[in-house]
């Protein structure tokens, strides 16, 4: 039996690796429309931009990993189509068969339009090693840098560029930073950690175009305030890539739509990673995250060889920003209140209850409530609010 996967980042990497591990002795064909090997994107944003890691250190695997597995990688080979009926996809000109497909095929930063500046040079996304290999050469102390969007990918690149001796300026069309992802409590701490590194935060501030004839110089306000700028960086999101899967027929909805089992509206395709949907409670999710790529992934390998076993969420994520570590486990969708705990030293986190269920929980510089928290919401436990401020220590809130 040949399985083709049609993307070599980490859920396409995972999927694979999976196979061989649960005994697939068939051909497996990855193909990756990057030259690169199989890497990790979040050091993109933090290590590698920051000059502290090379290239090499990105790898999933050594590059020996996929001859030594039978893993057939070809690298800078994007898939253009899928026929479906006849079970091929064209790559490189060439029609290759399957008899099972897994679409890996991740997700695109969400650029501005090229009608307010956003194909002008000196304009960046963070995605691929290519983005951060072309952006890199701009990063020189006192040069000025505003960066639009003030979510995760953002303000990463914004410590990066602080750190670095650059002129930051963040700019947030939303009322406070990272709005639509974490509570007021979690954005006024990591605001006002940019702050106290010189960055600048202009939150309910639109960006009415960016400026320059072949390169940007700076970035027109709503308002009408013009700011000098000598580069960009854009992170407003990302748009999973469902191009192939649509044209194909089958089924989009928040990305490419997919059974509990990861299976698509096709018995013989499945998907797994930031392009792909599944069931949750009364409607569906779409995971942006290194946890849900490698868990969604590995579940969908074990089920293409017969596991039938419905993948089960876990979501976690984190974020680093200067010598703060932001973990965060669970999903705040639909909280109503917070509950603020203090550690030692710096350390705080911030949990989202909705009612009297405790929902995600958001530790900075506080891995034990972190680990606590992740188990007590997998477990489904929710301890009364005046408990997590009371109990000295939260390992405690695990026995029983």
């Amino acid at each position: 039996m040949r399985i083709v996967i049609v993307g070599a980042g980490q859920a396409g990497a995972a999927l694979a690796a999976k196979l061989r591990a649960q005994g697939h002795a068939g051909e497996i064909v990855m193909l990756g429309d990057e030259p690169a090997q199989p890497y990790q994107r979040p050091p993109l944003s933090k290590a590698y931009l920051l000059g502290e890691i090379g290239e090499d250190r990105l790898w999933l695997r050594a590059p020996e990993f996929w001859a030594e597995n039978r893993i057939d990688l070809r690298l800078g080979q994007p898939v253009t189509a899928i026929d479906a009926a006849a079970r091929t996809v064209t790559v490189a000109g060439e029609a290759l068969s399957y008899d099972q497909l897994a679409l890996t095929t991740g997700a695109t930063p969400r650029r501005l339009p090229m009608a307010i500046g956003g194909g002008l040079d000196g304009v960046f996304t963070v995605r691929t090693l290519a983005d951060v290999d072309a952006m890199r050469p701009e990063f020189h102390a006192g040069r000025k840098v505003i960066i639009v969007g003030g979510g995760y990918i953002g303000l990463e690149a914004a410590a990066v560029a602080s750190k670095l001796g650059l002129q930051v300026t963040v700019l947030e069309m939303a009322p406070r930073i990272l709005q639509r992802v974490a509570a007021p409590e979690t954005s006024a701490h990591i605001r006002a950690l940019h702050q106290s590194h010189g960055v600048t935060i202009l939150e309910s501030t639109g960006l009415d175009r960016l400026e320059g004839t072949s390169r940007v110089t700076g970035a027109r306000l709503a308002d009408g305030r013009v700011l000098p700028a000598d580069f960009v960086i854009v992170g407003v999101g990302i748009t999973p890539n469902t191009q192939l899967a649509e044209a194909a027929g089958l089924a989009i909805e928040n990305g490419i739509a997919t059974d509990a089992l990861g299976r698509t509206s096709d018995p013989a395709i499945w998907a797994a990673g930031d392009c792909a949907s599944f069931p949750w409670g009364s409607g569906r999710l779409r995971l942006e995250s290194v946890g849900n790529a490698i868990d969604m992934a590995e579940a969908v390998a074990a089920n293409m060889l017969g596991a039938n076993e419905p993948y089960l969420a876990k979501p976690w994520f984190w974020s680093d920003q200067y010598d703060l570590k932001l973990q965060i486990a669970g999903l705040n969708t639909g909280y109503d209140h917070i509950v603020t705990r203090r550690g030692e030293g710096d350390a705080v986190s911030f949990w989202y209850y909705r009612g009297a269920t405790l929902l995600a929980v958001d530790a900075m510089n506080d891995a034990r409530a972190y680990m606590v928290g992740k188990r007590l919401i997998e477990a489904g436990k929710s301890p009364a609010p005046e408990v997590i401020t009371a109990t000295p220590d939260l390992k405690a809130l695990l026995k029983g």
